[in-house]
């Protein structure tokens, strides 16, 4: 058996294969390339595995400075709140200057007559280093060293059935190894009349990509390939780029100056540097020993081609323009529904976009989307991985405004340090236009009998209080209609707090909101009841309070940063005890919602406070909150409002983190909008969702009035489905220097953490390898996945960081909200440390989410952890120790077990259909129908199989005799569909009985306590009962929930698999069932997928090796 060493070097599984290895080639070069596509000797794979894609296992830990022997501390964590990981520096060849990229598939085909080293795995976790290449006469793929003989150790291109991306064939799947292997560089060759597969992996997925074009480009036209590349290549471009140099050609000498020539580039492409793109064209004059510096159409149209082509796009166009060099409307309708996730696309839409995006006047006329007609329509705003429906307000904003996290400044008249920065009234300014919903105001007494704000006990400068509540005026509903907070500090004597009052009137007037809070009400008003309105947060007179002024406990976080800036000078702690201040009643009058009182504990708040009043907590006390009683702060949270604002310590303006405090419900987190970095950007990235309205609906589980939630719950949250988050780097683009970088040059050595913020359960990051010297366009092509416990409080933030640098590493970011991701093919545009937007900066990913399967490695999902259901777990009752209430909880045992046996049965026949169609459980219905295709059309090019889509379960009918390997799919569909068909009808049934459990149990939760103590429960015992019925409660709640999501997810898979087999031309009827014409239903080679044959008809014994 093969095995691993710590580098991930493979080390040869037997003496006899390392000696086969030594006669054999093991190093060889390849002329044309795009990365490492030359092989690597034995020797250098075995040593350098951990620098590999191929098989790799790395993992990162703390870097040591070399000097100091101290962990590096990035600029983009300020706080050092995670302690970074150690980055051993990495090397991919993906883009390294000298060499020639893919841009075509007359380069493929010329690297696979050059050759490649390739892994071959087979069973039992063998991998044998091979080299692979192509006969020169195209006619035959062969392999060496090999004990066979040579006419043996080969295959035929005209056996070859199919050949199929990843891991997903059952040797990949069953291999040991599965996990060393990475997905991008793994392909398969289903071949012969048995459909036997050959599975490599290449050293990077460069390499793989170029061999799954070539070979798909010889299947689909055998020995005309270089004729029809020959004659099809480029031909929209080099007529759209002909036009344009004509244009530019105003003298008609049929050339251009060096400089126009760059000019026009540019233009064309503005992420290029100038001095590139001339270096690049006298490289050409130099190559062709042409004096002069005058720039022909053909040399103009070679730079462009040469600078311009992305070779990831290049083969993304190929894999579902059928092999061609453009998509033409019904490519693109295909890539529109099955990859990026649109609805019901006609050809009329891909009509659309073609026009849109198409920059050829030929290519718009003959309805083509050429190679940078695709690349225009994958970097518009159309393909942002921002989801555009987050861009309005699209919440339920009729809540309680407890019920909501509020975008929250701290002290937001500084712009620096909290002890001796400047106060600026553009601190409110920026804040309100980035859609801030509560600011600060410390308001002290000022000369001319003038309020002031400013940090108290400090060397803060003053800004006048009535120009603060003029801009405040001024911008207040700007970026958001929804209430504004005034947290009032107030420090004034009564003489000047009249003049805050009259000021407030005057300037606010009917904005401010004055009708006091109705005591019958539980919960306080929603966002949309206070529209307009602003909310002043401040200490309050009791009602009871007759005369015009009276006194209560002052609130000074001045005072106690102040404190501790004597405490770290040295000089002894006093405990300062409240400190106790007049109030004016009119300004008293003015705070109707938001009443500041001191927090004691949770039993006093949960017995005691008003739901109109308001505690503030130091973060450090918070902290705490969240570490001791997370469980009772979620609770508290779900009616009150908490402010948490950072701790006195915090003297240089750094922020905390505010996912610490949003999983536990707390929704105004005062930020230091002033200090860019992680945790600003985590805020901004969180707020962008909901129209950057500044409130964001919490999680349901937080606001529900019985649920069980813990914040620091390291597993899966009860009552919640679990995601699994697919994400693959593919590329980048411009990415600059850091801009504090001390480096000579502009040259980059880029690397992209992809880290996931959430609950502790959640927290997550991986890192790409670091491509050496390129920052213009480096490729990655890594994937990872992440599984997300609790979606609607994850956020995923993308960053690149230089790994050749000095002084500073961050080069860009981007944090998105997981439940803003759109699925797809996606543009991700890069922002600096201060969140400007980086000119022509990108990162090209793809994103895919899928329900949790299975559990354990990636392996062991689908079938191997497929459980009958003697395995299968339940969710199950806690016992309560009531007697009465257990009898309820045990009645919803059987429904619970029918509810996950319906999931379970469905889920697991899906997975099963989607292995026999060769695809990952990443893919969806459609895309399985899609890569079906072509296999279902006979020699006739009539389908075997049609779906008769009248009933609403589309039945599968053979138009004839079918081969073993289709009858396995079908019967696989088949089997999907009945198991659909039982949940649709049997679901409904099943969720009202766990609903009536739930209802039923919810009748005694008014006098839990007591019937509780009548069982002689009391101390632990009580509580855990108490908490027993709420976990029960959320576990019903939750199943019901995902049996009501199943029923969905059927019903849009049954429609998917509608719509696919309509774009197939495999609906019964005929293409007059296709919801379009004008394209051709020849088999889509690059989407097709052939089930191998099953495990144990292995055409080679494990002890043969060819």
């Amino acid at each position: 058996m093969a095995e691993f060493t710590e580098n991930c070097g493979l080390l040869s599984p037997t003496a006899g294969e390392k000696a086969g290895e030594e006669d054999g080639k093991t190093q060889r070069e390849v002329s044309v390339s795009n990365g490492d596509c030359g092989g690597l000797s034995a020797d250098v794979v075995g040593s350098a595995g951990a620098d590999r894609q191929g098989l790799e296992a790395a993992t990162p830990s703390v870097v040591l400075d070399p000097k100091s022997g101290i962990p590096r501390r990035t600029s983009i964590i300020k706080d050092g709140s995670r302690q970074r990981k150690e980055r051993k520096k990495t090397v991919s060849f993906s883009s390294m200057p000298t060499e020639k990229k893919i841009s075509s598939a007359s380069d493929c085909i010329n690297a696979m007559v050059d050759g490649s080293e390739l892994r071959k795995v087979r069973s039992n976790s063998r991998v044998y280093h091979r080299y692979f290449l192509l006969d020169a006469d195209m006619q035959s793929l062969r392999w060496e060293p090999s004990k066979k003989e040579s006419d043996k150790a080969k295959i035929d291109v005209k056996s070859i059935k199919e050949v199929r991306t990843g891991k997903n064939t059952d040797t990949f799947r069953t291999n040991g190894i599965y996990d060393q292997i990475s997905e991008d560089c793994a392909f398969s060759v289903i071949y012969g009349e048995t459909y036997e597969s050959l599975d490599l992996v290449a050293n990077t997925a460069d390499v793989a990509n170029i061999w799954v074009t070539g070979l798909r480009y010889l299947i689909s036209y055998g020995k005309l390939t270089l004729n029809m590349i020959e004659s099809s290549q480029n031909s929209l471009r080099s007529s759209w780029l002909g036009d344009l140099f004509d244009e530019d050609d105003v003298s008609g000498n049929k050339s251009l100056s060096l400089c126009a020539a760059v000019q026009l580039i540019k233009k064309l492409n503005p992420g290029l540097k100038n001095v590139k793109i001339e270096l690049k064209l006298k490289e050409l004059h130099k190559a062709k020993d042409k004096m002069g510096c005058d720039v022909t159409k053909e040399e103009f149209i070679e730079v462009y081609h040469d600078l311009c082509t992305r070779p990831e796009i290049y083969f993304l166009l190929v894999q579902f323009s059928s092999n061609k060099e453009f998509l033409d409307s019904k490519d693109l309708m295909i890539f529109l529904e099955a990859e990026q996730g649109m609805a019901q696309v006609s050809e009329e839409t891909s009509l659309e976009v073609i026009k849109q995006y198409e920059p050829s006047k030929e290519g718009q006329l003959k309805g083509c989307l050429s190679l940078d007609g695709f690349t225009n329509y994958l970097m518009s705003n159309d393909c942002h991985i921002f989801d555009p429906e987050q861009k309005t307000v699209c919440q339920d904003m009729n809540q309680p405004i407890s019920h909501y996290y509020i975008n929250s400044s701290h002290n937001t008249y500084l712009i620096e340090d909290q002890f001796r920065g400047p106060s600026d009234i553009t601190g409110y300014i920026r804040a309100l236009k980035m859609g801030c919903r509560s600011v600060e105001l410390d308001v002290w007494d000022g000369p001319d009998n003038e309020p002031v704000i400013y940090t108290g006990h400090t060397m803060t400068s003053h800004i006048v209080f009535r120009s603060v509540i003029d801009i405040i005026n001024k911008y207040a509903f700007v970026a958001s209609e929804f209430p504004l907070i005034l947290c009032l500090e107030n420090h004034c004597s009564l003489k000047q707090q009249r003049v805050m009052f009259q000021h407030l009137k005057k300037i606010l007037g009917d904005k401010i909101h004055s009708d006091p809070p109705r005591p019958e009400d539980n919960y306080l008003p929603s966002p949309n009841d206070l529209k307009g309105k602003i909310l002043l947060k401040g200490k309050k007179l009791p009602n009871t309070c007759n005369s015009s002024e009276g006194e209560v406990t002052d609130e000074d976080e001045g005072a106690e940063m102040s404190q501790h800036m004597s405490i770290d000078g040295g000089e002894q702690q006093t405990v300062a005890q409240p400190k106790k201040f007049q109030l004016s009643k009119d300004l008293s009058d003015l705070v109707t919602l938001c009443k500041s009182i001191q927090f004691k504990d949770f039993p006093t708040a949960f017995q005691n406070q008003k739901h109109w009043e308001l505690c503030s907590f130091n973060e450090v006390f918070a902290s705490r909150c969240t570490t001791d009683y997370p469980g009772e702060f979620v609770n508290y949270n779900k009616k009150f409002l908490t402010r948490v604002y950072p701790s006195p310590m915090r003297i240089d303006s750094s922020n905390m983190n505010p996912q610490d405090f949003w999983k536990c419900g707390c929704q105004i987190v005062a930020m230091n909008y002033q200090t860019p970095g992680l945790m600003m950007d985590l805020n901004i990235g969180w707020f962008r969702q909901n129209g950057n309205c500044g409130y964001v609906l919490r999680p349901a589980i937080m606001r529900e009035q019985v649920s069980y939630f813990s914040a620091n719950t390291k597993d899966s949250v009860p009552g919640v489905s679990p995601q699994l988050l697919h994400i693959k780097i593919i590329s980048g683009q411009n990415f600059p220097k850091p801009k504090g970088s001390g480096a000579k040059g502009d040259v980059v050595d880029p690397y992209v953490y992809v880290e996931i913020h959430g609950i502790p359960a959640d927290c997550a990051e991986q890192r790409t390898k670091t491509v050496n010297q390129n920052g213009d366009n480096p490729l990655f092509d890594e994937s990872f996945e992440f599984q997300i416990n609790l979606p609607e409080l994850a956020m995923v933030r993308f960053v690149v960081l230089d790994d050749d640098y000095i002084g500073d590493e961050f080069i860009g970011q981007y944090t998105i909200p997981f439940e803003c991701l759109q699925p797809g093919f996606r543009h991700i545009p890069l922002q600096s440390l201060t969140g400007e937007l980086l000119p022509h900066a990108w990162l090209f990913v793809h994103v895919a989410i899928t329900n949790r399967r299975g559990g354990g490695k990636p392996h062991k999902r689908g079938l191997s952890v497929r459980k009958g259901k003697r395995n299968r777990e339940y969710a199950t009752m806690r016992i309560l120790l009531i007697k009465a209430l257990d009898e309820v909880f045990k009645t919803a045992t059987q429904p619970l077990r029918e509810a996950t046996d319906l999931r379970e049965n469905m889920q697991n026949a899906i997975v099963s259909f989607k292995e026999l169609c060769g695809l990952s459980a990443v893919a969806n219905l459609k895309q399985c129908i899609l890569a079906l295709s072509s296999r279902l059309l006979g020699a006739d090019n009539n389908p075997v199989v049609l779906f008769n889509l009248k009933d609403q379960y589309p039945i599968v009918e053979a138009q004839g005799l079918l081969p073993e390997v289709l009858k396995k799919v079908v019967t696989a569909y088949e089997t999907m569909i009945q198991t659909s068909r039982t949940l649709l009808e049997n679901s409904e049934s099943v969720y009202e009985r766990i609903l009536q459990v739930q209802k039923a149990a919810m009748e005694f939760h008014e006098n839990l306590h007591d019937m509780a103590v009548k069982e002689g429960l009391k101390g632990r015992k009580l509580h855990k009962s108490v908490e027993s019925f709420t976990w029960n409660i959320t576990i019903l709640k939750g199943q019901a929930d995902l049996l009501k999501h199943a029923r969905a997810e059927v019903l849009e898979n049954l429609k998917q698999v509608h719509y696919a087999a309509l774009t197939c031309n495999l609906a019964k009827g005929g293409p007059s069932a296709t919801p379009s014409t004008g394209s051709d239903s020849r088999p889509r080679r690059s989407l097709e997928a052939i089930p191998e044959k099953a495990v144990g008809e292995e055409d080679i014994s494990d002890e043969e090796e060819n």
